[in-house]
């Protein structure tokens, strides 16, 4: 909000300004040997999941299982429908035809984002549109660069922002524990 000073009509008082670095003090923050236990454990349950199921080739398998990248993801929560109040899903009683072509909008997990992206406004809308849709938020923080990190999780050079895909395997679960998800962590169990 501006407020115009009274006094001289041509000057104007900006608002502070946010600090353009969001990165939280919280929990969902991984650097160091977390950040490498991370990869790791993700890497070993994507080896685990794609044993089990090995129909598809592995880039299009991975595509399944993940969002990768900023506009994927961005795609993804934009195509979930925003959570009003504090428990929201889809409506039980929904059908989607051939017909009306609607599918039922993918359900994300979890989002990874590296926080050396650079420009830093890339990733800097994610949080808050994962957090319209009740999408926790995992931040990967390394001196070499967390998109580094991210990128080698799915074998590729470079990855700012990564979408886990609520499919219900092994890489489900582990997030789920990740993030403190008791819902996931029941429907891969069978609790």
């Amino acid at each position: 909000m501006m407020r115009i000073n009274k006094n001289n009509k041509n000057s104007v008082v900006l608002p502070q300004k946010a600090s353009s670095d969001y990165i939280p003090q919280q929990a969902n923050l991984f650097e160091g040997e977390s950040l490498l236990h991370l990869v790791n454990s993700i890497q070993r349950e994507i080896k685990v999941a794609r044993l089990s199921d090995e129909s598809l080739t592995h880039k299009i398998w991975l595509k399944q299982q993940f969002s990768i990248g900023v506009n994927d993801v961005t795609r993804v929560l934009e195509r979930m429908p925003p959570l009003i109040g504090s428990i929201s899903s889809i409506p039980q009683n929904a059908t989607y035809s051939r017909r009306n072509s609607k599918s039922p909008p993918i359900q994300m997990q979890a989002i990874i984002i590296a926080t050396d992206c650079n420009p830093r406004g890339l990733t800097k809308h994610l949080p808050s549109l994962a957090s319209s849709r009740e999408v926790p938020v995992i931040f990967v923080k390394d001196k070499k660069g967390g998109s580094f990190k991210l990128g080698e999780m799915v074998n590729l050079k470079t990855a700012m922002a990564i979408g886990v895909k609520a499919r219900g395997n092994s890489i489900n679960k582990l997030i789920g524990e990740i993030v403190g998800d008791n819902q996931v962590n029941k429907e891969v169990t069978g609790s």
